[in-house]
């Protein structure tokens, strides 16, 4: 199962990620291989109280082999299109029923659209965001958000964060363009509506905000004030009405 490691954002000029590895236990300290073969001697040896039915259910999904049905293509967010991520680059899961979501993380690529959507595709990468925003506005969905992606090189933040990249480099200002910002806004305030996450800097952050991290990004240009303003605009706005006949004709 891949690591934990962080996206292709500019990194810092030193120190490593501190993302842990997905292999390590649950908060609550039960490993997968007890969930599989402990039942049996922890029951006879008089400690099967330590696992709770409800943690149980919240750790279904961590046992190899168990699959939650899903749906080949099917998209959270209508405006994106969907190409997957390699399954290397992020992690089965059932949130926010295992792991609530109270974060965006916002990344910059490092590079073009399409290279970002080739490297998420590559298993060796061992990292991935849930969407890429291009510069031209269109959204592509790599990963559900019920799942984990390696995106943040912190396991916490990873586990209750949607991540989302952004096509160009930190150190080019003219990368980040008008429709992307509002295209990517859209999302942002889309993900806030869909898993009730409170619209304001604590709760939208870079990836350079997260514990650990070594990367830069979104960067110095990233217009924070413009792209908050952006969303919560989009978080408010109504909805588009649907078209009519007369109007389809």
């Amino acid at each position: 199962m891949g690591n934990n490691g962080s996206t292709r954002g500019a990194r810092k000029p030193s120190g490593k990620s501190s993302g842990s590895s997905s292999r390590k236990k649950p908060a609550d300290g039960v490993s997968r291989r007890g969930l599989l073969i402990g039942g049996g001697a922890v029951a006879a040896a008089g400690t099967a109280t330590v696992l709770a039915r409800d943690k149980v259910k919240r750790l279904w999904w961590q046992v190899p082999g168990v699959e939650k049905p899903r749906k080949p293509g099917e998209l959270d967010y209508a405006g994106a299109t969907w190409v997957a991520a390699s399954e290397a680059n992020w992690r089965r899961a059932d949130r926010p029923d295992d792991f609530t979501i109270d974060r965006v993380i916002i990344h910059v690529t490092q590079g073009s659209f399409a290279s970002a959507v080739r490297v998420f595709q590559d298993p060796a990468h061992q990292a991935a965001t849930h969407y890429i925003v291009g510069q031209d506005g269109r959204v592509v969905q790599m990963i559900r958000e019920l799942d984990v992606a390696y995106q943040a090189g912190n396991r916490a933040y990873n586990e209750r964060g949607v991540g989302i990249e952004h096509e160009g480099f930190v150190d080019r200002p003219k990368d980040l363009t008008k429709a992307m910002y509002e295209s990517s806004a859209r999302l942002t305030a889309s993900i806030c509506a869909r898993h009730d996450i409170p619209v304001d800097r604590e709760h939208i952050i870079g990836h350079v905000e997260v514990p650990g991290t070594d990367h830069t990004d979104p960067g110095p240009h990233w217009d924070w004030d413009r792209y908050m303003e952006l969303v919560r605009r989009a978080a408010t706005a109504p909805p588009s009405p649907s078209p009519t006949s007369s109007a389809k004709a």
